[in-house]
């Protein structure tokens, strides 16, 4: 029967993520030629070879992507083996390590820590480290963090073998306005009303794609006449009457400019951004983060109560 080395397979499935030997030894702590040599090593356990010189660089066979495949079977019921002992070992008051973008700390993870405080048993202890989406994924990967928060437009597919997603929240994006614009009370406000305004948004990464294609949408390419990342620098512009923004409502509950600003909720054609959450395959099922993933649909789900409402 062919030898199985887990160890060696996660190296194989690092390098098939991170490109290149040397990332590889970087995200592993490893010297470049160890790395090489177990997989040179894996290769002969295995039989086939796994990989092939690109110039420089390797590249992955065919043999070893097989591999992979079945491999990505084994390395989510070892997390499901592992979830189950850290609850058989620990309860379910274990520590669950979250990553997640800037605005889903005030809005989503903060309440579900009050959550699982609030209850009768002990809940997990929560360690949150804010990133953004990509850099989110890579610690998850890496096993750096248990759980990640990103929007949906930025999460792997629901093909990835490595990941399970599970939809949270779909956060409305409103219309920011200096409370004098002419356009600050109208009735049935629509954001193709907007098309001639200047608008404030990042001038590259998730924010500016998500305003471009929400503009879009809605029949127009926006003229960015400032650009920031900050929700509060973009808000103060706003009030300051430098242009308009489309803010997503999470972000403006938890930053507002003052009076300033009028915060209006676009009906009929009202964007959205989808938040999800992500673990490694096979990790939902332990008790601690099955916990925290409960309490935060708990969260998404009042906080979705709550935009229906306006």
């Amino acid at each position: 029967m062919t030898e199985w080395d887990v160890k060696k397979l996660r190296i194989l499935r690092t390098l098939r993520d991170r490109g290149t030997v040397t990332a590889t030894a970087q995200a592993l702590l490893m010297t470049p030629s160890a790395v090489s040599q177990q997989l040179t090593n894996l290769a002969g356990q295995l039989g086939v070879p796994l990989l092939e010189a690109q110039g420089r660089r390797v590249r992955l066979t065919d043999a070893a992507h097989l591999v992979l495949r079945h491999a990505e079977t084994v390395f989510a019921q070892l997390e499901r083996a592992d979830a189950e002992l850290t609850g058989y070992l620990r309860g379910e008051a274990g520590q669950v390590r979250v990553g997640a973008f800037s605005t889903a700390v005030p809005a989503l993870v903060v309440p579900a820590v009050r959550l699982l405080r609030a209850g009768d048993r002990p809940g997990p202890e929560v360690r949150v480290r804010e990133a953004e989406a990509a850099q989110a994924y890579e610690l998850l990967s890496a096993g750096e963090v248990d759980l990640a928060l990103s929007l949906a437009a930025h999460a792997p597919t629901a093909r990835d073998p490595r990941f399970t997603l599970l939809p949270l929240l779909a956060d409305p994006l409103d219309v920011a306005l200096p409370v004098d614009h002419r356009l600050a009370r109208a009735p049935g406000l629509r954001l193709a009303d907007l098309a001639a305004e200047p608008w404030i948004f990042g001038g590259s990464g998730p924010w500016s794609e998500i305003t471009r294609a929400a503009c879009e949408a809605a029949g127009f390419v926006p003229e960015q006449a400032h650009s920031a990342s900050g929700w509060t620098a973009i808000l103060a512009m706003v009030e300051a009457g430098m242009g308009v923004a489309l803010v997503p409502r999470m972000a403006s509950a938890a930053d507002r400019s003052g009076d300033g600003v009028a915060m209006r909720v676009l009906e009929s054609d009202r964007p959205l951004r989808h938040v999800v959450a992500a673990v490694r395959q096979g990790a939902e099922q332990g008790p601690a983060v099955a916990r925290v993933l409960t309490a935060l649909q708990s969260v998404a789900g009042a906080e979705e109560r709550r935009a229906g409402d306006r």
